[in-house]
């Protein structure tokens, strides 16, 4: 009867563990995308969760039954203390393991080729370029066509793609916006690519996933997707207000100095050319 009492008590456990963990992920940034490149990698992600509940579940249950059937209570269990091999076990104990790490493996092949961060997206808009510079700890966005920099903020039309490139004036950091999409890292001296689209327009949120030091808590941004190119103009509008200039690495250093919890900044005019710059110093050293 204990062992009956515990049983029970791991089967309600389970099931409890279980749908707190898919139920906690409803509202995930990952699971709920609002760009093409976060719902294909969406896919991915559940369709590789399904393939290895082939394995888990089964398992689980197995478990449970054998616990259930052979019981020291139960005095009909098959007893038979010479038994040492099965072919049909051995068989479906490696052929379907084989068979879901061979098909694993070809999805994983095919998308990281799909979902190759540089890889430009094919679309009929024009894209919108962005800088990206990750300082102590706050993220520089310049954008050279429009000569306007902004400081943990940035916004873009819906339906656009978004060309990313992104660098670093310090230790290394990792740009990641989750419900758009892919992470990429940013190393000083180097410039790695992310492109991205916003099927949906709202404001979501940025940060950096690789810790950098004391400030990292505080290092977010918020990218915002605009209903349409109209209100992207009044946003960009709205940032040529501001009196601020970045207009050489003189300025630049001073921004870069560290800070937490750096409120969002506007840079009216600033140098299309900075993210070179940023980048050639460290090359020079």
């Amino acid at each position: 009867m204990k062992v009956i009492k515990h049983i029970k008590y791991l089967s309600s456990f389970s099931i409890i563990t279980v749908n707190t963990i898919l139920l906690s992920g409803c509202d995930s940034a990952l699971l709920n995308p609002k760009g093409q490149i976060a719902i294909e990698q969406r896919s991915l992600i559940l369709t590789a969760f399904g393939l290895m509940l082939i394995v888990v579940i089964p398992a689980i249950l197995m478990a449970i039954l054998f616990s259930w059937k052979y019981r020291a209570s139960n005095p009909n269990a098959k007893y038979s203390p010479n038994w040492s091999h099965s072919n049909k076990i051995e068989a479906i104990v490696w052929i379907i393991p084989i068979l879901i790490i061979l098909f694993l493996g070809i999805m994983t092949w095919k998308s990281t080729h799909i979902l190759e961060p540089s890889k430009s997206l094919v679309h009929e808009v024009n894209p919108v370029d962005i800088d990206v510079v990750a300082l102590d700890w706050k993220w520089l966005f310049i954008y050279p066509k429009f000569r306007i920099a902004t400081i943990n903020q940035i916004a873009f039309p819906t339906n656009t793609p978004v060309n990313f490139n992104i660098t670093s004036n310090s230790v290394m950091n990792s740009f990641f916006i989750p419900t758009l999409g892919s992470q990429i890292y940013a190393m000083a001296g180097m410039q790695t690519k992310l492109h991205l689209i916003a099927n949906k327009p709202g404001i979501f949120n940025g940060f950096s996933s690789n810790f950098s030091g004391r400030g990292f808590s505080g290092m977010k941004f918020k990218a915002i997707a605009t209903k349409n190119k109209i209100d992207f103009q009044k946003w960009i509008s709205k940032v040529r207000e501001s009196a601020h200039r970045l207009m050489n690495m003189n300025d630049f250093e001073k921004l870069a100095l560290p800070s937490e919890n750096h409120p969002v900044e506007y840079f009216s005019i600033a140098n299309p050319d900075l993210f070179k710059q940023i980048i050639k110093k460290f090359i020079m050293q």
